[in-house]
């Protein structure tokens, strides 16, 4: 579905090539996360919302091609996952609470899908940076399948090289705000999402 909206402002996608690598800069006494939870435009949506996250980015991680571009990922097969870095102040909001958050903004029980999304480029992963990131995210994960009672298949990987994506796909929410509600809606995340969480997400951050 995304992949038809976007035959819309394919105009747009030379505004910006994918392949700026690294972690997003952040100054010091700021801390960077990384997310995969399916669409990326809306994980950026989700995470802009928190109080004490600073900026987030839209990007290409977990896999083994260089500088690939969103055509590339979206065909599947580079490794990537659509992903998100979030620069937070950890002074206003810590590490185990973004990953609480986005607990609650995903669907962790199903494998290589998120909503109307499928393919492994859709898979839902944490990427640590450090050891510390590690152990908090093992263990919330193993809370997180205690309370569903199902199986959770969301990754826990070390962070590597994490690749920009294009500019039209950075803050697209705030872009194209109609065309971002319509696939958001048509793809049933908030719908799935209360169905596994109820009302718990909501308002959260």
């Amino acid at each position: 579905m995304r992949r038809l909206l976007l035959g819309f402002i394919l105009v747009l996608a030379a505004a910006g090539m994918a392949g700026a690598q690294g972690t997003m800069a952040h100054k010091p006494g700021q801390a960077v996360a990384t997310f995969a939870g399916g669409c990326f435009w809306c994980m950026e949506s989700d995470f802009d919302k928190v109080k004490g996250v600073l900026a987030t980015i839209s990007g290409y991680t977990g896999g083994h091609v260089k500088n690939p571009t969103y055509h590339q990922v979206s065909a599947g097969g580079t490794g990537h996952a659509e992903s998100v870095e979030v620069v937070y102040d950890p002074n206003v909001v810590s590490y185990s609470q973004l990953l609480t958050y986005y607990w609650h903004h995903i669907d962790p029980t199903v494998k290589d899908r998120q909503f109307c999304d499928v393919g492994n480029q859709y898979r839902t992963a944490i990427f640590v940076h450090n050891a510390e990131e590690r152990k908090l995210a093992e263990a919330s994960k193993k809370k997180v399948a205690a309370e569903l009672g199902k199986p959770v298949y969301t990754e826990i990987d070390t962070a590597g090289p994490f690749y920009k994506a294009e500019e039209y796909h950075q803050d697209f929410y705030k872009k194209n705000p109609l065309k971002y509600e319509f696939y958001r809606w048509n793809c049933g995340r908030d719908q799935r999402i209360k169905q596994i969480w109820g009302g718990v997400a909501k308002g959260e951050g």
